[in-house]
């Protein structure tokens, strides 16, 4: 006779070691090769340790809830000579398969390691395979049958397991294909697709990809969400748009921000600014220069609306249409995508429940506008259908407190919420 030790396997990706979390056999026990030995856990996945031989399990390396090292003794097993000098020197990676999707049921080491003490109940014979196969869990089998099954393009749900707790053997597999059952066949017209395109990052996406970096990484947000009643202003909106003239733009509900906001921002000067963190300078702006991000065939842009505070509803209609077909057509010029001092997003129809815009840097804020629903709301009596509205606006918390920016977006509710606020001078 000979001996065997299984080693434990390097399971890739930088990984040095992992948990033990369950043994499958004991001191004593018979195993097959192929036979599943222990189930390890690493930070990315949970592997079965497979047995290379068949044999006897003379000792145990570690026990659950021990950190194994790669290439550490786990297992030795009594086996032939022929065998113990025949098998690898190590698992093959093949047979130490991640599960990402099946986890070892384990519900706590003291569980677990009184399963491993427990006496594994010896095969049955091997019952006539079930008419109508479940398809309701993922089959039990070892990475080497998972393996062959896949070469094989056998499905293993509709494979009948003999061994323990039904787990599925080679020779499950050999009975399955005896019977003439064999691979399943993709349903017509499906094939699989390998191909993987290669997009190389360029001009203004590449440049959006940088702007998004350099935000995400040197401004802290907060993202303060809050429904917005948008039912008087849509009738004000639909009321105006009936009476425009020919040449005027056709009002959304933008322009009304746009006006909410230069009113907000006189009130609370410290969101329309911008942070030059380098100097440590916050730069409040009387001016209200807003950008409104704008979807474009080469992607997005910030055309901007400069001097909102000197224009009026119909005015900020016509700017923003005009900005926002040059954006488009690409004929927008330097000076109207910059010097922003805050930023309006706006996805419109398909804006969602709600969001969290990134901050247009150096700004310290932005509003993001999502779509209008029909909800009911309750007025004290009954409940009645009303426009609602969420805002998202994002704040640099490095500048503007979690309390300003709850007052700043309170404000810009109360004065969409009572459009003729807008319209209030002084």
């Amino acid at each position: 006779m000979g001996e065997f030790t299984i080693k434990m396997p390097d399971v890739g990706e930088g990984v040095a070691e992992a948990e033990l979390v369950e043994w499958h056999v004991k001191p004593g026990d018979p195993v097959r090769e192929d036979m599943v030995l222990a189930a390890v856990m690493t930070d990315k996945a949970t592997v079965e340790i497979p047995s290379p031989v068949s044999g006897k399990v003379l000792w145990l390396g570690a026990e659950v809830g021990d950190t194994i090292a790669v290439k550490a003794p786990l297992v030795r097993i009594e086996t032939s000579a022929e065998a113990a000098e025949a098998a690898p020197d190590s698992v093959p990676e093949a047979l130490a398969e991640k599960v990402l999707d099946q986890p070892v049921a384990v519900s706590s080491r003291s569980e677990a390691g009184a399963a491993a003490q427990a006496k594994r109940p010896a095969p049955e014979p091997a019952p006539a395979p079930r008419e109508t196969p479940s398809f309701s869990a993922k089959p039990l089998a070892s990475p080497a049958v998972r393996l062959r099954a896949r070469e094989s393009g056998i499905d293993l749900r509709q494979v009948t397991g003999t061994g323990p707790a039904g787990q599925i053997t080679h020779e499950d597999l050999d009975l399955f294909l005896s019977r003439g059952a064999g691979p399943v066949a993709a349903p017509a017209g499906l094939v699989r697709k390998t191909a993987v395109e290669e997009v190389k990052m360029t001009g203004l996406r590449r440049r959006i990809a940088e702007k998004m970096s350099l935000s995400a990484s040197r401004i802290p947000h907060i993202t303060y969400v809050e429904e917005v009643d948008m039912t008087a202003l849509e009738d004000l909106r639909a009321t105006m748009n009936r009476e425009r003239k020919s040449e005027q733009a056709k009002l959304t509900i933008l322009p009304f921000l746009m006006r909410a906001l230069v009113r907000t921002a006189a009130e609370l000067p410290g969101v329309n600014a911008t942070f030059d963190d380098h100097a440590g300078i916050i730069h409040r702006h009387s001016a209200v220069h807003i950008g409104v991000a704008t979807q474009t065939p080469a992607g997005l842009m910030v055309p901007v609306v400069r001097h909102a505070e000197a224009r009026g509803i119909w005015d900020c209609a016509t700017e923003l249409s005009r900005l926002a077909e040059a954006a488009r057509t690409g004929t927008a010029t330097r000076d109207e995508l910059t010097g922003s001092t805050i930023t309006i997003s706006s996805l419109g129809a398909i804006g969602g429940i709600a969001s969290t815009p990134v901050i247009n840097h150096p700004e310290v804020a932005i509003v993001g506008v999502n779509k209008i629903a029909v909800r009911p709301v309750w007025d004290g009596a009954q409940f009645v259908p009303r426009k609602i509205m969420n805002l998202s606006s994002s704040f640099d918390h490095r500048v503007i407190d979690g309390w300003d920016a709850a007052v700043f977006v309170q404000r810009l509710k109360t004065l969409i919420e009572t459009p003729a606020l807008i319209f209030v001078e002084g």
